[in-house]
């Protein structure tokens, strides 16, 4: 499982509920159905679903059903026989051959085409492939799909075909938002700063109050993807020890919940005050407020100006 994108980190009862539905499921032949939003972690769940299963000695073979090319669709998944389209100039196995005795992951299974929905049924339900131009080869691969996609809307829609839809949504696993489980936020930002750190060799260890509180505040519509790339993006311009986060970096959302009720406005200049004092007033170099805030010098004045904040240490008590 990739060690930098733990979404099933957290000590949360909404990722506990995921954890303990993967352990049920695992250890069984029946296909999975993992809905959530981006970046929630859907394949990293698929992953653990495989890992834990008896066929984890067997390849994990993922495809992403969006991003198909729609003429080679379906030889992407089916795979062909030499010369059965142009271009075609040797037999090439399928992603469902490539995934035989493991796992076939279909991410975006929802933005499969409507041509290939009917062969993607035929083959769970028959356990054989038919590549293009050639006859049908059984196979052996346990399916685990995932959407961002309401499929049961698509399937009244007419969009998604009921059938396959049922045949998918055997076991459904519901990834929670980010949002949803804010007391994990800690946990997964000081497990991407430790890879980061290692990885970009910088010197930050440690997350002050003042940035987990801005990490708290963020209703994070990216999840656990945008929050990786915060905290990389903080880890690779620090200079410190403290990892210091941007305010700006987390605009696009308002606040999922208010600080201590205070507005946005409020929590802005205590930060700044805050930053004041931990440094003495200083403003310039390495470890001044500006730094410690991630902002430019001529920038935290500005803002100074705005909150009404004096140079004069006397006046932020």
């Amino acid at each position: 499982m990739a060690s930098d994108f733990p979404q099933l980190l957290g000590a949360s009862s909404a990722i506990a509920a995921v954890r303990l539905a993967i352990e049920q499921v695992a250890d069984t032949e029946a296909n999975v159905l993992v809905l959530g939003e981006t970046g929630t972690g859907k394949e990293l769940v698929a992953r653990s679903v495989h890992f834990q299963s008896r066929r984890a000695r067997g390849p994990f073979i993922a495809a992403n059903c969006g991003g198909f090319v729609p003429a080679l669709a379906a030889s992407e998944l089916f795979g062909h026989e030499a010369g059965a389209f142009t271009g075609a100039l040797k037999r090439r196995r399928g992603r469902f051959e490539a995934a035989n005795a493991g796992t076939l992951f279909l991410d975006e299974v929802g933005e499969l085409s409507p041509e290939l929905q009917p062969l993607l049924l035929r083959t769970l339900q028959e356990k054989v492939v038919e590549r293009l131009g050639g006859d049908a080869v059984p196979v052996n691969a346990r399916v685990i799909a995932a959407t961002n996609r309401d499929l049961a809307a698509d399937v009244a829609s007419n969009r998604f075909r009921a059938d396959l839809y049922y045949r998918l949504n055997v076991f459904p696993i519901v990834v929670p938002a980010l949002r949803e489980r804010p007391a994990d936020i800690p946990k997964l930002a000081f497990h991407f700063l430790r890879h980061f750190a290692a990885t970009h060799d910088r010197p930050a260890n440690f997350i002050p109050d003042h940035s987990l509180r801005l990490l708290a505040a963020h209703n994070w519509p990216g999840n656990v993807r945008e929050l990786r790339n915060v905290i990389e993006r903080a880890v690779i311009v620090s200079t410190g020890p403290e990892l210091l986060i941007t305010p700006a970096w987390l605009l696009g959302s308002t606040p999922a919940v208010p600080i201590a009720g205070r507005t946005w406005s409020a929590q802005e200049k205590s930060r700044i005050l805050e930053a004041l004092q931990a440094v003495g007033g200083r403003i310039y170099g390495p470890g001044g407020a500006a730094h410690r805030l991630g902002l430019r010098p001529t920038t935290l004045y500005g803002k100074m100006r705005k909150h009404g904040i004096s140079k004069d240490p006397a006046s932020w008590t």
